[in-house]
């Protein structure tokens, strides 16, 4: 069955997009967070970090780099990444994703 992220993927639901390449689509979150919250999806579609493999390797650093390269062309000096991984740590759409969060100060422990 087709998550809500691959609907965006393939344009059957529109997205506010931030970036886009071959590997990963950035857009902002519908419901932020923050001042800036903004998801980063590989377009390869993966459960969770649960399901990575030692192939997924390279496309997981590149994740982490575009999420470093977003952040700073939000003007963000601090940001959270945060990847949630099962429902119980609050992950509702089963395609791995990367939260960048930021614009306001964010306290700890997260919640």
């Amino acid at each position: 069955m087709k998550t809500i992220f691959d609907k965006i993927i393939s344009g059957e639901i529109p997205c506010d997009e931030v970036f886009s390449d071959d590997k990963c689509l950035a857009f902002k979150d519908i419901t932020p967070q923050a001042p800036t919250h903004i998801l980063i999806i590989p377009r390869k579609r993966i459960p969770s970090l649960n399901q990575i493999k030692k192939e997924d390797q390279v496309l997981l650093g590149h994740l982490l780099l575009k999420a470093r390269e977003i952040a700073n062309s939000c003007g963000l000096e601090s940001w959270r990444t945060v990847i949630n991984t099962g429902e119980e740590a609050g992950q509702t759409v089963f395609h791995l994703h990367i939260h960048i969060i930021g614009g306001r100060k964010l306290n700890w422990p997260p919640g």
